[in-house]
């Protein structure tokens, strides 16, 4: 019979050392409140591990999330290392201050305690009421007080969502700024961080950037080419030299240098011509913070709540420029004084610049002209050449406005003369029955309008369908309500006379000297030119409409006065 030997000597179990994480969270919506602040919460925890932690254990690190949201965790950058220590085991005990800390997103708290915890055999320690510690009370999660507390935090976090944007969205309505960064060229008022004054270093850059682009003609990528040789600081960087902590999406594949994009979003921000626009990225919602663009009619744009860096003159330059062809090649940053601005008459497409090199006496040398982009590129017998030499265009073109300054110059005379006459009272035709067009036209939204409501209320359509259609036909009447208040205040003008101050005789007056041409001049005076065949070119200036009535107003008072003349006579 074998014998069994019995081992007598009993094994001690192994005492656990837990690997704890402390984690601390605070928002900003905890503003000032000393009990939540980094350093209480570090204390008491400290205090927990001193006097009541069960277990022996090593400190593996505190990780801290200041000023960050905890309705979400992809964003809490320490609470997402302090998961990877947990998936490597490099921690398996978790402790903070509350529930709260950790989480304000219910179904986030479901997901780390039910799951993610349990997966990785980690103990979660949470001190404050409702206490937990998932190691010496493992059922307390399953328990109702748990969930509970987390659905109240969740409700917290969006009441405190809620009042937090109805504040915001107040602020923005009243022009007061709100960011947490002022835009590039400006700087928060020390004594009101809701307004804004010019930062001159900066300012200046902003300056520089809308004469290159507007006046020397630089392309984008010729001014982005230009400010890195010079040097200049990014905002970006511009801000951290500053002492800001400011961070972009792109910092991880910033290189450090300015970009198109950079120049382009400062060509087109209005906050530079003393408008605040604010509102044009949200999130959506106080759990989901990735970020979306709201349509045009939901931002909060009010006009004249700071000092302008930018002239509004030029800011519109810019914006017409913007909207031209102004590519030029890699190598090359100035755009070629006419581009954006020369068409075929015929096939309405642009001209497509062309150059060749010639030897001459005096060396090699380059000639350019330009052809239509039709012709030259998709099909040679869709439309013809057009084809005409930049001098002569340049040449042509010159010559056309000098005679047009000196016809205005001629409607200035006469105006004058005809404003020196006893009583001059004339009407404009043509602003009278663009009036009535757009009284037409306004009359046929509000029929709309009424006609969605009583739809509606048949079941045609839905409530929604009906704010949404009711939403944008009242946007569109108050457009067409603004184009009428500004015929009025022509007719007006033009029935009390027309003064030689008119912003249009000026406009063409200031250039009266001019001798060479810029892309500034253009922009401001010319909306096409078009190349015909046989070297011919058309011209359409900008503001034909008030060209036009100042020659009838001309015509009408002349032919009056002369009819008044001869009665004395």
């Amino acid at each position: 019979m074998a014998r069994i030997r019995k081992n007598t000597k009993v094994q001690k179990p192994r005492q656990k050392i837990w690997k704890i994480a402390i984690y601390i969270r605070l928002s900003k919506d905890d503003g000032h409140d000393e009990s939540l602040s980094v350093t209480n919460q570090r204390k008491i925890i400290q205090e927990y591990l001193d006097h009541t932690f069960i277990g022996e254990y090593v400190l593996v690190d505190y990780y801290i999330d200041d000023g960050q949201s905890g309705t979400t965790d992809y964003e809490r950058i320490d609470f997402q290392r302090m998961i990877r220590d947990i998936e490597t085991g490099k921690v398996d005990c978790i402790i903070c201050k509350t529930l709260a800390r950790a989480f304000r997103n219910y179904s986030d708290q479901g997901y780390f305690l039910e799951r993610i915890f349990p997966l990785y055999n980690v103990r979660f320690i949470s001190i404050g009421d409702p206490a937990i510690d998932t190691y010496i009370n493992p059922e307390v999660v399953q328990g109702l007080e748990v969930p509970m507390a987390g659905l109240l935090n969740d409700r917290y976090a969006a009441r405190i969502s809620n009042d937090i944007r109805r504040t915001f969205d107040t602020k923005r309505r009243n022009g007061e700024f709100i960011g947490a960064f002022a835009p590039y060229g400006y700087k928060k008022n020390p004594e009101n961080k809701n307004h804004l004054i010019i930062d001159e270093k900066a300012a200046q850059v902003v300056r520089n950037i809308y004469h290159w682009f507007v006046y020397d003609g630089m392309s984008k990528s010729g001014i982005v080419k230009h400010l890195n040789e010079l040097g200049v600081p990014t905002p970006s960087q511009y801000k951290q030299q500053r002492g800001f902590n400011h961070r972009t999406p792109n910092d991880a594949k910033n290189d450090g240098m300015w970009s198109i994009g950079t120049i382009g979003r400062i060509l087109i921000n209005k906050m530079y011509i003393g408008t605040m626009v604010q509102g044009q990225q949200r999130v959506i919602s106080y759990k989901i913070h990735d970020k979306i663009t709201p349509p045009k009619d939901e931002w909060f744009v009010v006009e004249n709540t700071h000092d302008p860096i930018i002239e509004m003159a030029l800011f519109e330059k810019a914006q017409s420029l913007q909207k031209r062809d102004t590519r030029t090649a890699p190598s090359e940053k100035k755009v070629h004084l006419f581009s954006g601005f020369l068409r075929c008459p015929d096939c309405g497409m642009g001209m497509t610049r062309k150059s060749y090199r010639r030897q001459t006496k005096s060396g090699l040398k380059e000639y350019a002209y330009y052809v239509c982009s039709t012709y030259a590129i998709k099909h040679k017998e869709k439309c013809t050449r057009h084809s005409m030499s930049t001098e002569s265009i340049t040449e042509t073109v010159l010559r056309a406005i000098q005679a047009q300054i000196a016809l205005i110059d001629d409607m200035a005379t006469i105006i004058k003369a005809i404003n020196k006459q006893p009583i001059i009272r004339t009407k404009s035709k043509q602003l009278e029955q663009l009036y009535k067009v757009k009284q037409q036209e306004l009359e046929k939204i509000t029929a709309v309008t009424d006609n969605l409501y009583i739809d509606w209320k048949c079941g045609d359509i839905t409530k929604v369908e009906y704010l949404r259609m009711k939403a944008k036909f009242e946007q569109k009447a108050d457009e067409v309500t603004q184009v009428m208040a500004n015929l009025e205040t022509e007719m007006s003008t033009i029935q009390k006379g027309i003064g030689v101050n008119h912003p249009y005789l000026q406009i063409f007056l200031k250039y009266q000297n001019i001798q060479t041409l810029d892309r500034g001049l253009l922009v401001e005076l010319i909306d096409t030119i078009y190349i015909h065949e046989n070297n011919e070119i058309t011209i359409q200036f900008n503001f034909a409409d008030q060209h036009q009535y100042m020659l009838e107003f001309i015509q009408q008072n002349k032919k009056q006065f002369m009819t008044m003349k001869n009665q004395v006579m």
